[in-house]
């Protein structure tokens, strides 16, 4: 059976992002509360066409802002784990890496009343500990790499990557990887950023353009596979300007045309479980 799954993610990071960056004054403060007004909006459209999205939420944003979470919440979409002060994992040490983990999941079970089921790095930077800590602390798919397009796949532990000899692929753990990319990412195509390092993040796309890319990924998943998932990253206060969310509807339109089934990680992941349990099925037959 064909079956392509869209599975339309938001980052809702708030003023996290712009904190973890140092940046506390005013106006990047306000940019990051811009979300507040775009939740509903996005809430209301993901309404309007039956799809059903995750939102992975720092901790830092569910206490900051709770009754922009609960919109999403109350309305049945997933809420997954991203961190609490959106820091990379790669920057910080393991203890601290871990209290990041079991502070956010108790945030989100204080609002949702379960732990999270996945979880997306700040930044999409791992740490060697992250998938472990992962795994022991009930997570059961990852999306922060880029190792695939339309295929889950078994995130490894391990690996050995030096200059001067050959890479060493470590072991596959039980925890899932549900791959993302910057190409179907938001925010460096309409996000315009002056870093503290000075590097600027030019942004300002043309929406209409980005949009050909978005659909282009999903028609070819279409015709080079007969199952498969493709994950699209959205920022509420990046997306929520009105001509991005006229962007969004129209994609949602696209894929609608193409067959795209919607999604959540969560609902997406189940459903990889049953392709990959009957793919072993048959080959043992």
């Amino acid at each position: 059976m064909r079956r392509h799954i869209a599975c339309l993610t938001f980052d809702h990071d708030h003023m996290s992002g712009f904190i973890a960056r140092g940046m506390t004054t005013p106006t990047p403060i306000s940019r990051g509360e811009f979300d507040i007004v775009a939740i509903p909006r996005i809430v209301d459209l993901l309404a309007r066409y039956n799809a059903k999205a995750t939102f992975f939420t720092p901790g830092h944003t569910i206490e900051s802002a709770w009754r922009s979470v609960e919109t999403y919440v109350d309305a049945g979409h997933e809420l997954a784990h991203h961190g609490w002060t959106h820091r990379p994992p790669a920057t910080v040490e393991r203890a601290e890496e871990e209290e990041e983990i079991v502070r956010g999941n108790e945030a989100i079970k204080k609002i949702s009343g379960r732990g999270a089921r996945g979880y997306r790095s700040p930044s999409w930077d791992l740490s060697p500990h992250t998938i472990e800590l992962l795994l022991k602390h009930g997570i059961q798919y990852d999306s922060s790499l880029m190792g695939d397009d339309y295929d889950c796949y078994f995130a490894r532990q391990g690996d050995v990557a030096e200059l001067k000899t050959p890479f060493v692929r470590g072991r596959e753990t039980s925890l899932v990887e549900m791959p993302i990319s910057w190409s179907l990412d938001d925010f460096p195509y309409f996000e315009y950023m002056r870093n503290p390092n000075g590097a600027i993040q030019q942004g300002l796309s043309n929406a209409t353009h980005v949009l050909e890319n978005f659909v282009d990924d999903f028609v070819y998943m279409t015709r080079i596979r007969d199952r498969g998932i493709l994950t699209y990253t959205f920022h509420p206060h990046v997306i929520g300007r009105g001509h991005r969310m006229m962007m969004l509807e129209r994609l949602i339109l696209k894929l609608l045309e193409h067959g795209a089934v919607f999604m959540t990680m969560e609902q997406a992941l189940a459903e990889w479980r049953t392709w990959r349990a009957e793919g072993e099925r048959r080959a043992a037959e």
